[in-house]
């Protein structure tokens, strides 16, 4: 088992953000106890804990339970910022607009052959049938992206929170890179699956832009904000906080990125960094 490295925590920390895949839940899809615990107790400390994701809002069911608070939570890559105290309900959205994704879809179909696509809108998933299919989503639409995308009268569809591009014979790494030389002027592109799954967001759109601006609105600085993650659709939010973990278990992209590094999800690296955080606030004579 990792133990938590340095650096230490902020002295002045005011709060968490998480990712949750790989990082605050195990690989079981479950919240452990001894993470539950945690996170209650930081909140009984007055710390503030944001999870930030790319699932959408409709599959936070794993962590409602557990927000206190506030009850925000960052979805979709930063696209979404839904209240889990009220079904999910989004309250902020940063979208991509159709334009820009059909433009995404084509310069895709071009550098990449083969590569299919899902629309994630504010109001569910969609995607095209070759697509991998669903299966937490039986009532999606199953029809060519260009038909996805398409508006009857311009601005009167659901928001497109991100586009999702797949290919089934290009490694997940090689896939983002080629996105982003091909692409990477239209929009933002990254990951979070293992698989070769893009995730496509709307320009300067990421889990850090969106945490910023809740940051802001709070009166909390970077330097307050401690943050954990496990993948490329972490990197940007692991840079952006003042102090930040990468898990044991990490692309190496994020452990780059990363301050310092915990346990694996498996072993509670959240949970680790959090009770050594309130360990420390606890210390006479501590400047947390």
């Amino acid at each position: 088992m990792t133990s938590a490295i340095d650096p230490p925590p902020p002295a002045a920390l005011r709060l968490i953000a998480t990712d949750l895949d790989g990082t605050l839940l195990r690989d079981d899809k479950t919240v452990s106890d001894r993470t539950v615990a945690a996170l209650a107790a930081a909140e009984k400390a007055g710390l503030e804990v944001f999870f930030v994701t790319g699932r959408p809002a409709r599959w936070m069911d794993v962590v409602s339970d557990h927000v206190h608070g506030h009850g925000l939570a960052i979805c979709a890559n930063g696209a979404a910022v839904a209240d889990l105290h009220a079904d999910g309900k989004l309250v902020k959205v940063h979208p991509l607009e159709r334009d820009i994704a059909l433009d995404v879809v084509r310069t895709l179909r071009a550098a990449a052959p083969g590569t299919s696509f899902a629309v994630e809108l504010a109001t569910g998933i969609h995607y095209e049938p070759v697509y991998p299919p669903f299966h937490l989503d039986p009532g999606a639409t199953v029809a060519i992206a260009e038909k996805l995308l398409h508006e009857e009268t311009p601005g009167t569809g659901a928001p497109v929170l991100k586009l999702l591009a797949h290919h089934a014979e290009l490694t997940p790494d090689d896939f983002l890179d080629l996105a982003g030389t091909a692409a990477g002027d239209l929009a933002s592109f990254t990951r979070s699956s293992p698989t070769a799954l893009l995730e496509v967001s709307g320009p300067g759109v990421s889990k850090a832009s969106t945490l910023a601006l809740c940051c802001a609105e709070r009166g909390i600085s970077p330097a307050e904000v401690v943050a954990f993650g496990d993948m490329p659709n972490d990197v940007e939010m692991l840079r952006w906080a003042g102090t930040s973990y990468a898990m044991g278990n990490a692309h190496p992209a994020a452990l780059a990125a990363a301050s310092g590094r915990t346990a694996s999800n498996d072993d509670d690296g959240v949970a680790v960094v959090i009770e050594r955080i309130l360990a420390e606030r606890r210390t006479p004579g501590s400047a947390l």
